[in-house]
Parts: structure tokens; sequence; C-alpha cells
């Protein structure tokens, strides 16, 4: 985003008084990395320490004993496999996220509660964790071949998103900053030349974000080009890095753009209706991804109105949260989900100790919606099964049936909701999703989707967005 300082002061901040959080739901960004522009790009040491540090912030929000907004019921010190999901695109710079997240998130156990660090076995010896008591939180890895996949990167593999993205192109915005901007872009060109793959005629408005991010981090890891740019030329690259994103990820009147969003909203209601059908089992959700998934979803969620600042690039690490909560201080989850309500915060970037700070959805003015408001909202607005998503895409992803999108096999959201009756399975480890054919889908007799049964061939968990899939026996 532009101004991490300016979002501080133009947002909301949320006061804390006699309510209860029964769970919460973050999506977070990468932290700092090399270059997309080269293949094999990955974290560095100041991304693993940003995002570690923003898991340890969570932490000490919600998770800690005496944190201001303890999660009811949550393990303090010890990591609780059925209270915490995390999820991650089978990606390395996004595995790595969520794996320093949760190291922060829930850190090793001897400092922490030594006792509770100790096993004792009947031999009279004890035992504690590797890295003195490491936690080994369960991330779960979606492949990009699973459907799994689509909650977290709705925009990949998905030709509809590609195609209305890419329209963007063709609008009078695009062209008019395209022609306006060259002569700005042309100058970088001492700066980029040894770019394996870059010509000056390449230097334009078409490639804002690609040029935005050679040059960004190169002004963070490359000593020697830092006195070749100014602040005020890295700040209007990244101002018109925002303008293209934003265009290629959202437009109010082309939802085709939004897709990646729409499924991380999906994604999100999917963890959250999964904490409230189980009565807070689940506690905790983590999802970790990118940056155009963010922006598509404040387009979705009307952030712009609540701020400017949300037309642009989130910074490193930045994540945004969704606490499901009750006005008042209870001992329970309440047995009346009408006393349910959710708010939405936003924390860009990973300064240390940052608050993350509160906005009204949905273009309103309210800094918190009650759960059935909330869920009207989000459906009205996101992809909710994965046969939606097939049937938006117009995808050919084996996991698609033939008939995507017909009323007889792509159950929504709310329909696999009636039919759940298990919480998210915190006993599968590792990485979850595989390919599901179509003779499996018509062996089964019913969409991959749906809730497990002894001898489906597809498990799928809370709300039946979360699947892990297999073709008889055989796990892919």
């Amino acid at each position: 985003m532009k101004s991490t300082i300016a979002l501080a002061a133009a947002g909301f901040a949320c006061s804390v008084v006699a309510e209860t959080i029964h769970g919460v739901t973050i999506f977070s960004r990468h932290g700092d990395r090399t270059s997309k522009h080269y293949s094999g790009y990955s974290l560095t040491p100041l991304g693993f320490t940003e995002n570690f540090e923003v898991g340890s912030d969570y932490r000490d929000i919600y998770i800690a004993s005496g944190a201001p907004k303890q999660i009811l019921g949550i393990s303090a010190s010890k990591y609780v496999p059925s209270q915490v999901f995390a999820s991650a695109p089978d990606q390395q710079v996004l595995l790595n996220t969520a794996t320093a997240f949760l190291q922060g998130l829930y850190p090793p156990l001897e400092p922490i509660n030594a006792t509770l660090a100790v096993q004792s076995l009947n031999n009279g010896t004890s035992y504690t964790n590797p890295l003195n008591g490491y936690q080994y939180v369960v991330l779960h890895g979606e492949e990009s071949t699973a459907p799994d996949t689509i909650w977290i990167k709705g925009d990949e593999g998905c030709p509809s998103a590609t195609k209305f993205q890419g329209t963007f192109e063709d609008s009078a915005e695009f062209a008019s900053l395209n022609e306006s901007t060259r002569p700005f872009y042309q100058q970088f060109w001492d700066v980029l030349k040894n770019v394996y793959d870059y010509t000056p005629e390449l230097l334009s408005y078409e490639k804002a974000y690609d040029i935005f991010d050679l040059i960004n981090v190169a002004t963070i890891h490359n000593a020697s080009l830092v006195s070749n740019i100014t602040d005020d030329q890295l700040f209007q690259l990244r101002t018109l890095a925002d303008s293209a994103e934003f265009g290629y990820n959202y437009n109010r009147t082309m939802a085709g753009r939004s897709i990646g969003g729409q499924t991380l909203l999906g994604g999100v209601f999917a963890q959250l209706n999964q904490t409230v059908s189980s009565k807070a089992k689940l506690k905790f959700s983590l999802l970790a991804g990118s940056y155009d998934n963010f922006m598509a979803s404040f387009g979705l969620m009307n952030l712009t109105v609540a701020n400017a600042d949300f037309y642009g690039l989130p910074a490193y690490a930045s994540t945004m949260s969704f606490e499901l909560f009750t006005e008042a201080n209870m001992t329970t989850f309440p047995s009346n989900v009408g006393d349910l309500n959710v708010r939405f915060l936003f924390r860009n970037g990973s300064d240390a100790g940052a608050s993350p700070i509160a906005y009204p959805l949905f273009g309103g003015s309210a800094m918190s919606l009650s759960w059935s408001e909330f869920s009207a909202q989000i459906k009205a607005r996101a992809i909710t099964s994965v046969g939606q998503w097939c049937s938006s895409c117009n995808a050919t992803q084996s996991f698609c049936p033939s008939h995507a999108g017909t009323s007889s096999n792509t159950p929504t959201l709310s329909e696999a909701e009636n039919s759940s009756s298990g919480g998210i399975s915190h006993a599968v480890a590792g990485v979850i999703g595989a390919v599901v054919t179509l003779a499996v889908v018509a062996l089964a007799g019913l969409a991959f989707w749906l809730v497990k049964r002894k001898k489906n061939s597809c498990s799928c968990y809370g709300s039946g967005a979360w699947c892990s899939c297999r073709e008889e026996d055989e796990f892919v």
C-alpha cells in the first residue's frame, strides 16, 4: 500500500469492551523476496524474519497468556492440532511464508513452558522436541492440480481470469497511462539494461509491476543501485504499479478480473463457518497467498470506500484478519449464532508490534457486522464451490466435472454446509488435495467436494471447501 502511516491514521482503531473472540481467520502476504522476474525466486532472510515477526505479533494479540484479545479456549503455549488450520499453495515462497508465520505463532515450547515441553517415559528418561521443543504445526500445501488450491490462488489455471484481466490493456485508462508515462520509464534503462530479456522498448506501463519489482528489490539488496534511484522515483514506480495491478485484478462491472479474490473470500468464509459449525473447535486459520488476490478482495469488499489506500499494493508481510466475536464476556460458545459478529482488520506490513486496524466492509460505516449479514454479503461476492469456479473459469482441470456449474452436480457452499457433519480434519498431515478424475466422480455418484463417506474418493472438511482426494485406495 502507498502509506502504512496513512492507513494507520485513517483507519478505525478497535477498542475492545466486554467482548469475547471465538475465532480468527488470517490471510498473509509473503515477506521480502528476490525478484519475481527470475524463476526460482525465494524469501530472503529479511522476508523470513518479517513473516516470523508477524506471526509472533498475532500470537501476542490472540494466543499468549494475557493477550488482550485472547481467543476463548485456545491453548496459550502448546500447539493443539484441532484448534489451528494452516494452508498455502505448494509454492516455495508461500509455503515458507506460512511456515515462518507459524513458527512465530507457536514458538519452541521449552522456553515458554518447560513442563509441557517434556515427555517422560516409563523407563525414567525424558525428552523434548528438537530445537528447544520446536512445535511442528501442520501446514497443508495445496498442489496446483488439486481443487483446494483455488481458495488461495483461484486466478491461476483460470482461462476466464486471464482473458478478463487482459481487457484492462484495452481500456482508455491503460492507453493513456501507457503513453504518458513512457518517458518516465525510459529513464531507467541504465538501471535495467543488465536484465537479460529486457530491451528499451519494453520499458513502459505495460510492465509497471515487473519494473517496480526489479527496482524495489534492487534498492533493498543491491548497494550499487541505491544512489541511482531517488525516493520520488521509487514512489512513482510504486504508484503506477498500484494502478496497474488494481486495474488487472478488479473492475466493478467485470467480475472475471477478480476471480482470485472471489475464491479467497469463499475460502475465508469456509474457515469462519467451520469455527461456527464446530462451536469453535477450530479457533485459528491461516492462509498464505499473493498481493493480487489481496487487491481483488479489497475491491470486492468495497474497502476503497473506507480508505483510498486500498487501491494500492499491500506491503510485504501484510495481513488481513477476520475476527468472529460476541459483544459480551462469555465462557462458552454462544448457543445462538445470532449473537456472533465479524470484524475485518488490516495490517500493512510487518512493523513489530503494529496493531491491525479495523475497517468497515462493503461500503458501509459499521465497524462490525452480524454473522448473518456478513455471510449474506460474502456469498453475494464469493465463489463458494469448486464447481462454481470451474464454470466461472471455463476451466479444464481434471477435477472439473464435464458439466461444471449445472444444478445437478455443483452444490453451493451453503448446500455443502447443510450436508457437512465433520470438522476440518487436522489428522491429515502434510499435503492435502489431489487430482480427481471424471471416472471417480461417476463412480462416487456425487460431486467430488461432498462430505466424506466410507467409500468416497474424496474427503471434504468443514463447509466443504477444503478437500483431500484419492482414487480408490491410492493417494495421489
